[in-house]
């Protein structure tokens, strides 16, 4: 039995005669961020969908905490402790910064429709509870964003977006955060902000493991404790990023024979 929080193992997602990921193994730990990257259609989301639920493998094994996990609805899998956020913003954009978040606590509320009939008080105490957790949670991440807590989500910039979506992962407290490509659509400033946030993820909750999907390889090299790298489906290297970065098999999946530069 190992310590991991989650294990990838001979991981294969086959759509007809398309293998989109191949025989790809990996372990998270507490308190680290892993990096999977890889050229566009390596197959990276469509391991986050597999661990997430929304893929069934053709064959492998996913572990949480040495649980096997696969064949769990995406519900359950989010209940034990397993969330994520997208490529593109799936933010409810007609309701406020503040129920975004208090959204994001659903599959953690302890109130039934028993409750929500003959227990009124006990629901409203919940929300109260829940309100007051959200605020300090958006607070904690951005007081800028805390002030727009009663604004409507699709007001908000891109970077304030990304910020609701990560509070919003992080309102059920999970044990495992899956972060899909968090950078996409900022700018500079937006991105060096975004690699704080994420920093904040990990002293606010210690033990918390996170898989980041990244194309800006300036957030991987700063923020990630270990890198996979992903090519046509296939695992072509692992380590830290300034020993996979030098690999020529990675160089030439980004950019063919030409020389690739990682700033």
């Amino acid at each position: 039995m190992n310590n991991y929080l989650l294990s990838v193992e001979d991981l294969t997602m086959q759509f007809g005669g398309l293998k989109a990921v191949e025989n790809v193994s990996f372990n998270l730990s507490k308190n680290q961020i892993l990096a999977i990257i890889g050229p566009n259609g390596a197959g990276k989301t469509t391991i986050f969908n597999i661990i997430t639920g929304i893929y069934k493998p053709t064959n492998g094994i996913i572990k949480y905490k040495n649980d096997i996990i696969n064949g769990l609805s995406s519900h359950s899998i989010a209940r034990i402790g397993i969330r994520r956020t997208f490529q593109i913003s799936r933010l409810f954009n007609n309701l406020t910064v503040l129920d975004n978040v208090i959204l994001g606590m659903a599959s953690k509320q302890k109130s039934s429709l028993f409750d929500a009939v003959i227990r009124r008080n006990f629901i409203k105490k919940e929300l109260y509870l829940n309100i007051e957790k959200a605020l300090e949670l958006i607070g904690y991440f951005s007081l800028d964003l805390k002030s727009k807590a009663y604004i409507k989500a699709s007001e908000l910039s891109q970077g304030d977006k990304r910020r609701l979506e990560i509070c919003r992962a992080l309102a059920s407290d999970p044990e495992v955060l899956l972060l899909d490509e968090p950078s996409a659509g900022m700018d500079p400033e937006e991105t060096k902000e975004l690699m704080v946030d994420i920093r904040k993820i990990k002293d606010r909750q210690k033990d918390i493991g996170i898989i980041l999907i990244e194309h800006d390889m300036s957030v991987v090299k700063n923020i990630a404790d270990y890198v996979i790298v992903l090519s046509y489906g296939k695992l072509i290297a692992e380590g830290i990023f300034d020993e996979v970065s030098s690999l020529k098999i990675v160089q030439e999946a980004y950019l063919g024979k030409r020389k690739y530069s990682w700033d």
